[in-house]
């Protein structure tokens, strides 16, 4: 692990001398990828300094500890020496988190689905009850959200949603959120007071470039339709709304938000390029079974991750066995707290592999 954290430190160094020259600024492609190369680096070099100063606090106080002869410096030496181990205990463990493999993905915008799966109209509200709750949270850290495509029930439920999610780490943070979500409530028709429990299905893709994924045009039939929604002019007057069927996998993408036929298309792209990604990854890791088991759930859409109960006003993750009764704030958006312990646990398991 030193060998590796000296090796960084050293290119660290190597490029801050490098992004000063006058012929590498002149080449702004590699003037800017050394810089977003140290910006990688940086909290590893910045959190290794501060190890290596902490060593060298606690070779001081073992040297005064050995060769002072007044005990009251050697008495406070002796505590310099055990603070300085507990910190430099600390120091490795989060340098060794620094150290996981990152995910190629982390930073990348959000293509979220929704869709409503059994139950009827219970498991239609609750799917727009977790429209909303991924809309808060995007809000409450400053992303942006952008509707691409809206099947609803015209009684505030959500049979099928999919939703642009635009913010620097999205990915890293919203990717646990892929699975089934399980809701138990009385329904307000259910006049015996008796509890339902229905579901939805929540899938998170990273958006992804053309460069990433090889889509032949002849490979994707594309047909336009009269949108359908409540009133606006270009409803059901124009052929605006779009449909990309990709033959050689079946997928299928909708897209009516916008009232251009060319937005919608490029929109409709967009989902089509990252649910091909999301099917070469998934595939990947079916080969690579070990890795697998190492990841927080296996991002498997049948697999339940979370029950939202509301007479209890408990949720529960099923993966790290964490229940909060708070569910009013979490259905709000408030799920960093959720996502924290999913985010702790993966890192645990990374480590033990690490």
């Amino acid at each position: 692990m030193f060998d590796k954290l000296d090796f960084i430190l050293e290119k660290y160094h190597e490029m801050s001398l490098k992004v000063s020259d006058p012929a590498v600024i002149a080449d702004q492609p590699t003037w800017q990828k050394y810089i977003k190369d140290m910006g990688e680096m940086e909290p590893i070099v910045k959190k290794y300094e501060e190890y290596k100063n902490a060593k060298a606090q606690l070779a001081d106080a073992k040297e005064i500890v050995e060769n002072e002869s007044d005990e009251e410096l050697r008495d406070l030496a002796k505590m310099e020496i055990s603070e300085a181990e507990e910190t430099i205990e600390r120091l490795t463990g989060e340098l060794k988190i620094l150290l996981l493999p990152k995910d190629p993905n982390d930073e990348k915008n959000v293509i979220l689905e929704i869709r409503a799966g059994t139950g009827g109209e219970e498991a239609a509200l609750f799917g727009g009850d977790l429209l909303r709750m991924y809309t808060r949270y995007a809000e409450r850290h400053r992303w942006k959200t952008e509707l691409i495509d809206l099947n609803d029930t015209g009684l505030g439920g959500v049979k099928e949603a999919v939703m642009m999610i635009k913010g620097k780490g999205a990915y890293s943070r919203l990717k646990y959120e892929s699975g089934v979500h399980r809701v138990q409530r009385v329904p307000e028709t259910e006049s015996s007071g008796r509890i339902h429990t229905s579901a939805a299905t929540v899938a998170v893709l990273p958006e992804v470039e053309d460069v990433e994924v090889d889509l032949d045009p002849n490979d994707v039939r594309v047909d336009v339709y009269r949108a359908s929604g409540n009133g606006g002019q270009c409803v059901n007057t124009t052929d605006s709304a779009v449909r990309l069927t990709h033959i050689p996998t079946g997928l299928v993408v909708t897209c009516q938000d916008e009232k251009s036929q060319i937005k919608n298309k490029e929109k409709a792209f967009k989902v089509l390029r990252s649910r091909l990604y999301d099917l070469m990854l998934s595939k990947q890791q079916d080969e690579i079974s070990a890795e697998r088991k190492s990841q927080i759930g296996t991002g498997d859409r049948s697999e339940r991750i979370r029950t939202y109960n509301f007479p209890q006003g408990r949720c529960t993750d099923h993966r790290i066995g964490l229940t909060l009764y708070r569910l009013e704030a979490i259905l709000d958006g408030d799920i960093d707290e959720i996502i924290d312990g999913l985010i702790t646990s993966d890192q645990a398991e990374k480590m033990k592999a690490f």
